[in-house]
């Protein structure tokens, strides 16, 4: 063989090498499936089909939905972690997948090599109080926190999930002991903030809402860099310890080595579904706000949300088993 032949099969071998920014110029000619680390049902299911079924149309292939729940949301990240890096296996992944290896030891798959499509939407968070608890405004609950140590209690959707780190959040910043109340999902976690049987919950607004407008649960503050349109006198916890931010958003990865042009498309398709008129309504009504962000404002993002997670969990010792 001669050498320009050795040459150009060499050069065939780079191209063709995982996220070298190499793809099939025909991409996508075949299915995509969006794999989701969660039951059939929740917010993170209705974003994901929402973006999902209008992607469909913008780039003329059928887009299957493929459930791996379990794990505490490894089970699906470890799936496509380990599959074929060609733009067809995608994973839809929650803020703390990212973090998974800071909560969980001996993982069978690399986060950080995930590669970053885009972060469809964020979440606002909010401080929710018992009906019946003393305290009827963020103010007055920090004022009872450090006058009674160890009294209060909050409930979480279960180690390490956001309420948890939330409130430890709160106890390393504002030098609190509020105590931790785990359940298995946020169904229970609002269950026991309804039956008085905890004191506080960090959830979602889409969670809430509802209970909050009907009197049943007291908004004391949002977890956010701003307050809320819908509850404009409501303020954030940074307006009383500064730097306070625990948000939750919703992203897209793809397989390690994935090309990075495929990445690029994909992330294009998913900002033009989030943006259409029949599926941005629905995203407000879910109280989701786009943020349908480049590969490259993804990596700032996860490495942002590294930097303030780490501190927290190494503080409070969390792991999950």
């Amino acid at each position: 063989m001669s050498f320009p032949s050795k040459l150009w099969i060499a050069a065939i071998a780079v191209a063709v090498s995982c996220g070298s920014g190499f793809a099939e110029t025909n991409y996508p000619n075949r299915p995509i499936t969006i794999v989701v680390p969660t039951p059939p049902g929740g917010t993170l299911d209705l974003i994901t089909r929402l973006a999902g079924t209008k992607l469909r149309d913008i780039l003329g292939q059928s887009i299957t939905f493929e459930y791996k729940p379990g794990g505490n949301l490894n089970v699906g990240a470890a799936y496509v972690a380990h599959a074929v890096p060609d733009g067809y296996t995608l994973l839809t992944a929650p803020q703390l997948t990212y973090n998974a290896d800071l909560l969980t030891a001996n993982l069978t798959y690399d986060p950080h090599a995930l590669e970053p499509v885009t972060v469809m939407v964020g979440y606002p968070n909010v401080v929710v109080a018992r009906p019946g608890l003393q305290a009827n405004s963020f103010a007055e609950l920090l004022a009872f926190a450090h006058a009674h140590p160890d009294a209060l209690t909050y409930a979480s959707q279960g180690n390490g999930q956001i309420s948890h780190l939330t409130f430890e959040m709160l106890n390393l910043m504002a030098g609190l002991k509020l105590r931790h109340v785990p359940y298995r999902g946020s169904a229970p976690a609002i269950a026991a903030i309804l039956g008085d049987q905890v004191d506080l919950l960090a959830d979602n607004q889409f969670s809430t809402d509802a209970y909050i407008m009907a009197g049943k649960m007291k908004l004391l503050a949002v977890t956010g860099a701003q307050r809320l349109p819908a509850y404009p006198n409501v303020p954030t916890v940074a307006e009383f310890i500064a730097g306070f931010v625990s948000d939750t958003w919703l992203a897209i990865g793809a397989p390690p080595g994935t090309p990075k042009d495929i990445c690029n498309k994909l992330a294009n398709a998913f900002a033009e579904a989030l943006r259409a008129p029949e599926v941005k309504p629905r995203l407000d009504e879910a109280r989701a706000d786009i943020i349908a962000s480049t590969p490259e404002q993804m990596t700032d993002i996860v490495r942002e949300s590294r930097a303030r997670w780490e501190p927290v969990v190494k503080a409070a010792n969390i792991h999950i088993e």
